[in-house]
């Protein structure tokens, strides 16, 4: 008997859901002491932008909210990961940069969490996650259109 589009877009769901939580309980293990994962998305994000970044602008690019984007950017700043400072044509508003110190931390995070990610990859195979990759993009982007 045929699979339904619902029945396979549950198992869909359900594999991706339960693969997120897997992933991020196991980098959170080897992340550097005191960083966490959301730390280490951002400073990521801005390593790779090489642009400032206003925090409402951050917010939107991870989908969560000003204020938790704000609690994030208070840490990442108390540890000197990253530059604050205000939009010289409207104080309302700020800018983010990621400092060197950021840079450094994203780096050891990204050597920490490399052997983790390498492995799965080993595992499964890279023709199979090369195959994913495509199907991947497209779910994401879909999704972003919602």
């Amino acid at each position: 008997m045929p699979e339904s589009e619902d029945t396979l877009a549950v198992a869909l769901f359900s594999e991706i859901l339960m693969a997120d939580q897997l992933a991020r309980s196991r980098l959170s293990k080897v992340l550097p002491k005191g960083m966490e994962l959301s730390h280490f998305s951002v400073l990521n994000h801005l390593a790779h932008s090489n642009d400032e970044k206003s925090p409402a602008q951050l917010a939107a690019a991870f989908h969560v909210t000003r204020g938790a984007m704000t609690n994030t950017l208070s840490k990442l700043e108390w540890a000197g990961h990253i530059h604050i400072r205000p939009d010289w044509d409207d104080a309302r508003r700020k800018f983010v940069a990621i400092s060197p110190a950021g840079r450094k931390a994203c780096d050891a995070a990204i050597q920490s969490i490399s052997p983790v990610i390498s492995d799965v990859v080993k595992k499964i195979g890279s023709d199979k996650v090369r195959a994913a990759l495509p199907v991947l993009r497209e779910l994401r982007h879909r999704l972003d259109d919602v």
